[in-house]
């Protein structure tokens, strides 16, 4: 194939990516731009396979094939709560893939310093997103503690391990053979970077991490681009990383705290939250329904428990039979509610709930103290009153939904434990505050049923 097919082809491709990209930004035509992006990789794919630099194809047709079989398998089987989990290893699996393509490019023979440094660069950010993406996964997946990790002097070992990099980095473009200790000194510090990265992040600003890394995974396969010389893979790359800066932004932005904060808020002394005392006021689902049944305007405000539970189809379905009934039904989306970007959005959406209903925090906060309802499925962090009364709270200055200001609160939740951040909740204790405990879409379902009797 010639060289100018191969470009015109890259070209194709590069503008179905930035038209899908565009696309994912609404909900209404985020599954067109999905498939606009899925066709510009498969046009990048063959227009690559199809390149004469391509030595064999043998073992690439073996990993299209393992690949599609995992796809396939994980698109079906992976549950919407795990779905955080999957976007970190599919980070994490990007990040890796540029550390292989960074150190399989210096067996072509590229030794000028603007390839050494790419193939630097490409290792360097390539493991820093593999490692800290598993590190994301396994707070995420909470098969280890979700909470801070800090230690004594972690300021101190992290610049050393950055003195480490840089040096060895240097040493290793100043001796670019394949099988050059500084590569593989470069490479290990590049893991052990993203372990270090991440561990201090607590389970809050998991949601910021995800989009972070997924930034990360973008830059690493630019840099990656920039060292076999690959066109395409330079472009999808670049719009991946700022994609993925430009919604972390948002997200720092919709928490009040500056991405540093972020970063390194673990380094400092760890906060102690207020201890939360008072009396919980249970509600069974009877009497729930009384207080729905004559509600003028409410407002589901869903969290995590909600995708844990599986709720969102009956969560619809309840909003219908309030609508039916004339009250005034919306869906309060926090910017950083559940454990990625857009999470709520997705549940949602799969449950078929009209767009218009979704409503931001920043337009619903002022209509709260006019909300007869508003109905927490799942939700802590985000609805946590301490982030704007409590200066000892790990989560105080984040802006949250003032469910708190609604004439009253339905709270649906399986017990008293504290959200992901481990900080407990004054909003349980609140005087118009009711908890319904119990499977949050168990306990929908009964409401649903009070409705339909």
């Amino acid at each position: 194939m010639s060289l100018e097919l191969i470009n015109v082809g890259y070209i194709v491709a590069a503008v179905l990516f930035i038209f899908g990209l565009k696309m994912l930004g609404s909900p209404a035509t985020a599954v067109r731009g999905n498939w606009l992006s899925a066709w510009a990789m498969l046009i990048a794919v063959v227009v690559t396979l199809l390149d004469k630099s391509i030595v064999s194809y043998e073992w690439i047709i073996v990993g299209v094939l393992i690949g599609t079989v995992i796809g396939a398998v994980a698109a079906q089987k992976v549950q919407m709560t795990a779905m955080p989990e999957m976007v970190a290893l599919f980070n994490g699996s990007g990040g890796l893939s540029s550390l292989l393509v960074g150190w399989a490019a210096l067996h072509d023979g590229g030794d000028s310093l603007f390839i050494l440094i790419t193939v630097a660069l490409s290792i360097l950010i390539g493991g820093m997103t593999f490692s800290g993406s598993l590190i994301a996964y396994g707070k995420l997946a909470e098969v280890m503690t979700s909470r801070a990790i800090v230690f004594s002097a972690q300021r101190l070992v992290n610049a050393l391990i950055l003195v480490g990099i840089v040096v060895s980095a240097v040493l290793f473009c100043m001796d670019p053979a394949t099988d050059s200790i500084w590569l593989y000194v470069l490479v290990g510090l590049s893991l052990l970077f993203g372990v270090m990265a991440v561990i201090p992040i607590g389970g809050a600003d998991m949601p910021v991490v995800i989009s972070l890394l997924n930034s990360y995974s973008g830059l690493a396969a630019c840099a990656a681009g920039f060292a076999i010389n690959n066109n395409i893979l330079i472009v999808a790359g670049s719009l991946v990383g700022a994609a993925g800066i430009i919604l972390t932004n948002i997200m720092c932005k919709a928490m009040n705290r500056s991405l540093a904060n972020v970063l390194f808020s673990g380094f400092g002394a760890v906060k102690t939250a207020t201890k939360v005392e008072g009396e919980v006021k249970p509600i069974t689902a009877e009497d729930a329904f009384l207080i729905l049944e004559s509600a003028a305007s409410v407002t589901f405000v869903p969290g995590y428990g909600m995708a844990v539970a599986q709720a969102q189809h009956v969560v619809r379905e309840l909003g219908e039979l309030l609508e039916a009934n004339g009250a005034e039904v919306t869906y309060a989306i926090h910017p950083v509610a559940g454990r990625m970007p857009g999470h709520m959005n997705v549940l949602l959406a799969e449950a078929n709930v009209p767009y218009d209903q979704l409503v931001e925090m920043d337009d619903i906060n002022p209509r709260m103290n006019n909300i007869d309802v508003a109905v927490v499925i799942g939700a802590n962090d985000v609805v946590n009153p301490a982030a704007r009364n409590d200066e000892n709270s790990p989560i105080y200055g984040m802006p949250i939904i003032n469910v708190d200001h609604a004439r009253t609160v339905f709270v649906l939740k399986r017990s008293m434990a504290s959200g992901f951040s481990g900080v407990d909740n004054p909003l349980f204790f609140g005087e118009n505050t009711r908890m319904l405990f119990g499977d949050a879409k168990q306990s929908i379902a009964n409401l649903v049923a009070e409705f339909k009797s």
